[in-house]
């Protein structure tokens, strides 16, 4: 499978990101990592490009909680909808927040975040 990875809008930090990264990649996960400040319609043609069974971002701070909410609805209005999964994770983010802007998937740590990815790519 392919992971889109990045975190939406607002700048945040990497490091999270990163981990979750070279985990998947040693799955055997091709992993697309657009960094911080990505707007939605980047996230949703990367996608496309490269053909990803999932969009996963990243939030360190809560200000960049907003910029998922907006990639979710990017997604649902694209031709991707119900082909592409989004899973959401980081500290400030809860399974709530996920369940609140339909995200399919949640993680609250890098270990985690890898299960929850190779499940989603198999579903």
């Amino acid at each position: 499978g392919t992971v889109i990875l990045g975190t939406a809008r607002t700048k945040g930090s990497a490091s999270a990101r990163n981990l979750v990264g070279m985990m998947l990649g040693t799955e055997g996960i091709v992993i697309v990592d657009l960094g911080a400040d990505v707007a939605p319609e980047k996230f949703i043609e990367t996608a496309k490009g490269k053909k990803a069974n999932i969009i996963g971002l990243s939030a360190l701070l809560t200000t960049t909680m907003p910029g998922m909410k907006d990639v979710v609805q990017a997604l649902k209005e694209s031709d991707l909808n119900g082909k592409v999964k989004i899973m959401i994770g980081g500290a400030p983010v809860t399974q709530v927040y996920a369940d609140e802007i339909g995200a399919d998937g949640y993680s609250p740590d890098a270990a985690s975040a890898t299960d929850k990815a190779k499940e989603l790519v198999a579903s």
